[in-house]
């Protein structure tokens, strides 16, 4: 499997590589357990849409750091707690103007909100972008400075990594570089880490997310291929946290399609937020 990095630059990778993280061990507790203990989910309507016939969003997941540390079955044991037909919607490695702002654009178009794990260093480039897209209502998540394979990284130059891309977006959307994230939510390139950089992250608040299915949009292939292998993953699903990259021009392309296709087939779509922006939500309603 060949994936292309954020700037471009394609790497050889196994598919057992990509598919599987470093962990560490997981008491044998029931999962049904641990996922009705891990996470507050807060049904909120979604914001007014001038189009009755959207997609929208059928409602906000809280997720608490503290009690949730990592979720996505292509990594971890656990995932959100989704109904069937419930979909996350989440893009890696922008952002990319030319073709984030065309996804943003289909997103809007169905009233949908989705969180987008951004490269430091292409939000320090694009802070415009950057805030397009908090101001739409999506939720930012950090996904490294330069888009390293993390897990062949010492320790400390792993932080840097965290830390740099934290501080970039963070500038980039508020203007004050800090280490300590408005949004604890992060996404390791190649779904790669070691047990000590889980542990690093999960002691300082932040949610780890990997996905339950992808496109595989970092793969040649033309728009329709993509649009068929999504929709096939996902109605084999069910449900789950959908990992595309919105600097792909492909997936910019097909997402009008794609929301259309949930929209016909009965998904709903869950935006996933900090608890206390949910309930910040909560009480302004």
């Amino acid at each position: 499997m060949v994936w292309a990095d954020g700037s471009g630059n394609t790497h050889k990778r196994t598919a057992s590589a990509m598919t599987k993280m470093h962990r560490p061990e997981w008491t044998s507790m029931a999962l049904g357990a641990v996922l009705a203990g891990l996470i507050g989910a807060t049904s909120l309507e979604a914001a007014e849409c001038p189009r009755k016939d959207a997609l929208g969003t059928a409602r906000v997941l809280s997720v608490d750091a503290k009690t949730t540390p990592r979720v996505g079955l292509k990594s971890f044991p656990q995932t959100l707690p989704l109904a069937d037909r419930e979909v996350v919607l989440t893009f890696d490695d922008g952002p990319h103007p030319p073709t984030t702002s065309k996804v943003l654009a289909a997103l809007a178009q169905e009233c949908v909100r989705a969180t987008f794990f951004l490269i430091g260093l292409h939000a320090s480039q694009h802070p415009d972008m950057v805030k397009r897209i908090a101001s739409e209502g999506h939720t930012i998540g950090h996904h490294t400075f330069s888009h390293p394979f993390m897990a062949r990284l010492p320790l400390d130059k792993a932080k840097s990594e965290i830390d740099r891309g934290i501080a970039a977006d963070e500038m980039a959307l508020h203007g004050v570089s800090t280490t300590t994230p408005s949004t604890p939510f992060f996404r390791f390139p190649y779904f790669e880490a070691t047990p000590g950089q889980l542990d690093l992250l999960q002691a300082r608040g932040i949610v780890v997310f990997g996905a339950d299915l992808w496109a595989s949009d970092w793969n040649e292939m033309t728009p329709e291929q993509e649009l068929k292998l999504i929709t096939e993953r996902l109605a084999a699903s069910g449900k789950g946290i959908i990992l595309f990259h919105d600097p792909k021009a492909r997936t910019a392309a097909i997402m009008p399609a794609f929301l259309r296709y949930l929209r016909e087939n009965g998904y709903r779509v869950v935006h996933i937020a900090p608890a206390g922006a949910v309930q910040k939500h909560a009480d302004a309603h």
